[in-house]
């Protein structure tokens, strides 16, 4: 890890809680630059690729033609922090793909999913005429199955840590 400064928990938590929306690759790359950090735009798309950085969003620009943009999530800044960390420490790509981060990004991407799925029925309620009574179950098992989603995805979580651990502890005792 010579020459390269990887970011403080203290300086993850602040780029989080500032571009909580999410970052284009090329604001990420910044961070990283002045660090030291050796990552292309090429490196961080074969990331993404493999499935150790999670999938932009198009994300549209105000104003007439401006199209729009992809956004990253920003615990992709995370991800690539973790992800040099393991390398400098000698481990693989391929390694890296075995350990819990590579399973992370994918339970990460399945929250957002399900978020994504639940907004779009509670914007549907909001928009559609039902009678109280119907409106108020359909609310109800909105509800529900937040609820079990959440801890569907604690528990896929969990096991996804206990499954990793024992390789993940072999990997950090070579």
């Amino acid at each position: 890890m010579e020459g390269m400064r990887l970011l403080e928990p203290e300086e993850l938590e602040r780029i989080e809680r500032d571009f909580a929306g999410g970052l284009p690759v090329r604001e990420i790359l910044e961070i990283f630059r002045p660090r030291g950090v050796q990552l292309t735009e090429a490196t961080f798309r074969k990331y993404v690729q493999v499935g150790l950085l999670p999938r932009s969003r198009r994300v549209g620009r105000k104003g007439k033609h401006q199209g729009s943009r992809g956004l990253y999530p920003v615990e992709s800044v995370r991800r690539i922090n973790a992800i040099k960390k393991m390398m400098a420490e000698g481990h693989t790509l391929e390694d890296i793909k075995r350990s819990f981060l590579f399973h992370k990004n994918h339970i990460d991407q399945l929250e957002r999913d399900l978020s994504e799925v639940f907004e779009g029925f509670q914007d549907q309620l909001g928009e559609r005429a039902f009678d109280a009574e119907y409106r108020r179950t359909l609310e109800e098992e909105l509800a529900s199955l937040r609820s079990r989603a959440r801890d569907l995805v604690r528990d896929v979580a969990r096991l996804g840590s206990a499954v990793t651990a024992r390789r993940d502890e072999k990997l950090h005792s070579q």
